[in-house]
């Protein structure tokens, strides 16, 4: 009987399981997991959940039952040692598991601060998994001082959070502006406001230098040879690919797991899909680190797994929640040479542009404008940049 087995229980991994079934597999299938808890949602962790807001069991993406009345083992708290492609099996310690297919959903890991420079230290932390966050809650008080290192979306949700929590927060960034790497000066600009204006201490073009403290974080010292008193740190300093099982069995590697359109990998029975898979998008390689990506492309990789061989053609939106401004981006702004400023008073959109195609959109409880700007880009079309900074311009009509 043909068994697909699935390393990875997130939410690629849940996805692709789920998309198995009801496309008709009747084969076996295992899903395998390190951690001790069914696949979860990940975006309420850092939000909802250390807020109380969310019970654990709403963090779940399907109940517990969903994999038994599917047929589905799902065997948790089980990492897998290591991947024999000839002979067909993973390894989960002694026990040896065959399969006739196999599909990588190993996602990603957030950088650790080094312990050379007291990321070691009590009270410092990273936002990943639950284990993560139900660690750093306790540290999460009203008054405490909080150091945000990183001032990616990561970094600056952390800080949204620890100011509604009543901590004092200063968030620093090594590059010369917060959202360097993903988003325009403009968007920079607004978060930048955004997050001064709740009382966040943003310094930018400043890195650390180490953090200080016997057993647990007491200080740090900056690069600009600045001391803050800290009795938490969160690392927002981005995440790397969960490929080191791909590596270690001999798998193309090329930021992430290297797979083709279809998501198969250089072994022709191993798969891929989510953060850590590469994959190939419009003459080069992107790795796509976003919920909707682990979903769809799972899903797709799932259809060819079965014979569909299906391209997967990605159409990337992301979001980001701080304080009470709802972020949506659509598209994606790489090669972008001009953006321009749709003002709508309360609601803000920043659109990239590549001469005059469209490319992205960032916008700022600007829900319209997202749907609008997010169907254009899937659909291959554009707008004159002049009509979307026009605040008074129809821009549903352009859907006609």
């Amino acid at each position: 009987m043909d068994h697909i087995v699935v390393v990875g229980a997130g939410q690629a991994g849940s996805s692709l399981v789920a998309k198995l079934r009801s496309l008709g597999f009747d084969g076996a299938i295992t899903l395998i997991g390190e951690e001790q808890v069914p696949p979860y949602q990940r975006p309420p962790l850092s939000k909802a959940y250390l807020l109380g807001e969310m019970e654990v069991e709403r963090l779940f993406l399907r109940p517990a039952a969903f994999y038994a009345d599917q047929n589905i083992t799902l065997r948790l708290g089980a990492p897998v040692t290591a991947i024999d492609p000839a002979a067909k099996t993973v390894s989960l310690g002694d026990e040896v598991i065959p399969y006739t297919k196999l599909a990588l959903t190993t996602g990603s890991a957030p950088r650790r601060l080094p312990a050379a420079v007291g990321g070691d230290l009590g009270g410092v932390h990273v936002v990943r998994t639950l284990a993560d966050v139900d660690a750093m809650a306790p540290d999460m008080k009203p008054g405490a001082k909080a150091l945000i290192v990183g001032g990616g979306y990561i970094g600056l949700e952390a800080a949204a959070v620890a100011r509604k929590l009543g901590l004092e927060v200063t968030l620093v960034e090594m590059s010369e502006r917060i959202l360097q790497r993903v988003a325009a000066p403009e968007t920079s600009d607004y978060f930048r406001a955004l997050h001064a204006g709740h009382g966040v201490d943003i310094r930018e073009g400043t890195g650390l230098t180490r953090l200080t403290g016997e057993g647990r974080v007491t200080g740090a010292e900056l690069t600009d040879g600045t001391t803050l008193d800290v009795d938490v740190v969160i690392a927002g300093v981005g995440i790397t690919p969960g490929d080191t099982l791909a590596a270690e069995a001999g798998l193309t590697l090329d930021n992430g797991i290297k797979t083709d359109a279809t998501g198969r990998t250089s072994d022709p029975a191993i798969w891929s899909a989510g953060d850590c898979a590469s994959l190939p998008h419009m003459g080069s390689r992107i790795r796509l680190e976003s919920v909707q990506n682990a979903i769809d492309q799972a899903e797709v990789v799932a259809a060819n797994m079965l014979g569909a061989d299906t391209p997967y053609a990605p159409k990337p939106w992301f979001w980001s929640d701080q304080y009470d401004v709802k972020l949506q981006i659509a598209g994606l702004n790489t090669g972008y040479d001009r953006v321009v400023i749709r003002d709508e008073g309360s609601a803000r959109s920043h659109w990239y542009f590549a001469g005059e195609t469209l490319l992205s959109v960032d916008a700022m409880n600007a829900p319209r404008a997202y749907m609008i700007g997010k169907r254009l880009i899937e659909a291959g079309k554009t707008l004159p940049p002049e009509t979307a900074a026009d605040a008074g311009a129809d821009l549903k009509a352009l859907l006609r």
